[in-house]
């Protein structure tokens, strides 16, 4: 599926102002999420997900990822301690309108870590954050899976997801703003370009034996460049070079390394290339 553009839905909300996490949670919701669309779609083909799955999503964010498993029939539980006005977005758009289906398929949000998800027997655990951009992110999703293979079947699945090649991916070029801002003496900052091995290397340490692995085409596609930078600054990669400068220097030096994906019609375009391991509980 091609990410479709998106339209400002609240004019007048500039994110040179003072951080507000509702309103970065709604961006994230209504502009990134879905972004990610097409690995989640990949990842449920290839793994057949649907009313025989009880999945458990790690960092399950606002929802997505498990509405579309939801869709498939599968039992979901999404566990997210990292962000409550995201957990908030997901009940309103999974509890709600799902109401009638809880009794056959089962959804569940839980705000905290994945040890308060007690039902036990999950068949797939998904951590479907991208890892590989920012400094120690793959510590904290060793910890989570930690947490969550206990409560996992004998061979149950568990996919983790990474950015792919820095060649691969056009957003890297302006991600490397919030590099040069956090630290501008050093050049370093918050976030580093993704290795090759990351995801292994994430899976060997929290016991899980590899099974499989993919690439997929994620390009980022917005309706213009104040989109586009409300969009790149919900994902939380550019928190540090706005702790180190402010608000506005980084607006602007995000807005200036977007110019050369700005097409003619004034959208926005940068075609990225993630990938995911597949790996197996012991």
């Amino acid at each position: 599926m091609t990410p479709t553009l998106v339209r400002q839905h609240r004019p007048g909300a500039g994110s040179a102002s003072r951080v507000d996490p509702g309103a970065r949670a709604r961006d994230w919701s209504e502009i990134q999420e879905r972004m990610l669309v097409p690995l989640y779609e990949a990842v449920y083909e290839r793994l057949e997900v649907g009313p025989h799955t009880r999945l458990l999503g790690l960092g399950c964010g606002s929802g997505l990822a498990l509405l579309m498993a939801a869709s498939r029939g599968a039992a979901v539980t999404g566990v997210d301690h990292s962000s409550s006005e995201r957990l908030a977005l997901a009940r309103e758009r999974l509890l709600p309108e799902t109401r009638g289906k809880r009794a056959r398929g089962g959804i569940r949000l839980v705000g905290g870590t994945p040890a308060d998800a007690t039902t036990p027997g999950y068949t797939l655990v998904t951590a479907f954050e991208p890892i590989g951009c920012l400094a120690g992110d793959s510590e904290g999703v060793g910890e989570l899976l930690a947490s969550a293979t206990p409560l996992a079947e004998r061979g149950a699945s568990v996919v983790l997801a990474g950015w792919g090649p820095a060649e691969r991916c056009a957003t890297t070029s302006v991600l490397r703003v919030a590099t040069k801002l956090a630290d501008p003496l050093r050049g370093t900052g918050g976030w580093r370009s993704a290795l090759r091995d990351d995801l292994e290397e994430v899976a060997q340490r929290a016991g899980l034996k590899p099974d499989g692995s993919g690439r997929v085409a994620c390009p980022f596609g917005y309706a213009d460049t104040h989109s586009a930078v409300r969009g790149l600054l919900s994902t939380g990669l550019f928190d540090a070079a706005i702790s180190a400068t402010d608000p506005v220097q980084v607006d602007k030096e995000l807005t200036e390394a977007l110019h050369p994906h700005r097409r003619r019609d004034g959208t926005v375009w940068m075609p990225n290339v993630f990938r995911y391991l597949i790996a197996r509980t012991p």
